[in-house]
């Protein structure tokens, strides 16, 4: 850790710095936001994501580094290609996991405005407020949930659903209390809807913007956390950005170091969860929801009959041209919807794409 292992990781990327193309590496995101920002300028191009960090174990901490340092890259991106950071700003939206861990989790979604609001005044210099702004989507963390006593779920999401709402998101999903089994019920799905709805219409949690503005404990917590976070931004920094950072395996042993540390605490009790190894009793399991053979066939069945029933000339002459393009340095967008347009489907715009950039290697952690 610190100093030494920064050191090597430096040495490692510039002795392998072939190996860490710039492009593809981000183009088809930063395409993706340029296109919108020019001809969509009410949508939100792309949702900067750190569910998937936390989800993979990584700690509060890093979920928010992590998360926030992908979101400084592609603004460091998109500046270098041209873009003026107040027209695009606004654009940009997070998605953050929420865990257990109640005051923590609000405190983390403090904090990501608190960054983000610093960085986009001080290191981009963005005049508008609304760039200095951070919307979010949160999700209940998937994977808190348990196949033991699945009903226990239920009362999970609901504590980690009030906590996104006590931490300022503006909008929510929570998840199925079924999901760690299956994919869920419609019973189930109902459950996790009306959740939302009672704290939206019954808790009054909603009536003010920042209902622990104040608290000692939450401020001191979310000052702690945004320091931390800082700190494991500027290591990632050091490292030359978020894609040698990736590449080099920095990210990957930060989250399994800390996932292993985890299923230690777990498994020596230190770290508790009801139903799995504290208060563990019997519990019946409920009915999960079976998707039937003939839906797949279906899907095969559909794809086929496009396949027959579209101009295929028209579309292996966009996914040509797209592959031209791929080899340029054009926006692929344009080329993309053209192909979508023409019934082009996913899979085959992925196989061109992959024939002219090639895939990622696999690098040890």
């Amino acid at each position: 850790r610190g100093t030494c292992q920064t050191d090597i990781l430096k040495e490692y990327i510039a002795q392998n710095e072939y190996l860490f193309p710039p492009e593809p590496s981000m183009r088809l995101v930063l395409d993706t936001i340029e296109y919108c920002v020019r001809e969509v300028p009410r949508f939100y191009p792309i949702s900067i994501s750190g569910y998937h960090i936390r989800e993979a174990g990584a700690d509060a901490v890093q979920e928010l580094a992590f998360t926030l340092g992908d979101g400084r890259e592609y603004v460091e991106r998109l500046v270098k290609r041209g873009l003026n950071v107040d027209d695009f700003a606004s654009q940009l939206s997070f998605f953050f996991d929420v865990h257990n861990c109640f005051f923590e989790e609000i405190a983390k979604l403090r904090a990501a405005r608190s960054i983000w609001a610093k960085l986009m005044k001080e290191e981009f210099g963005a005049k508008r407020e609304i760039s200095w702004m951070l919307p979010m989507h949160c999700q209940t963390a998937g994977v808190s949930l348990t196949a033991q006593q699945p009903l226990n779920n239920l009362v999970r999401v609901a504590y980690q659903a009030m906590a996104g709402v006590l931490g300022g998101t503006q909008s929510l999903h929570t998840n199925s209390f079924d999901e760690a089994l299956a994919l869920p019920t419609d019973e189930a799905v109902m459950l996790a809807l009306r959740t939302q709805q009672i704290i939206a219409c019954e808790t009054g949690v909603t009536d003010t913007p920042d209902p622990f503005g104040g608290s000692y404990y939450l401020e001191a917590l979310t000052a702690e956390i945004g320091q931390r976070a800082e700190a494991l931004m500027k290591r990632i920094k050091e490292l030359g950005g978020v894609v040698p950072a990736l590449e080099a395996g920095f990210f990957h042993r930060e989250i399994a170091e800390t996932s292993y540390r985890f299923e230690l605490d777990l498994n020596a009790g230190r770290r508790k969860i009801v139903g799995v190894n504290v208060h563990a009793g019997g519990a019946k399991a409920p009915k999960i929801l079976k998707i039937e053979a003939h839906v797949e066939q279906g899907q095969v069945r559909a794809l086929r009959k496009l396949r027959r029933a579209r101009d295929n000339a028209k579309v292996q002459a966009c996914l040509e041209r797209l592959k031209d393009s791929a080899r340029g340095t054009a926006n692929l967008l344009p080329i993309i919807l053209e192909t979508v347009e023409a019934y082009g489907t996913v899979g085959e715009i992925t196989a061109a794409l992959k024939e002219t950039f090639g895939e990622y290697p696999v690098f040890s952690t």
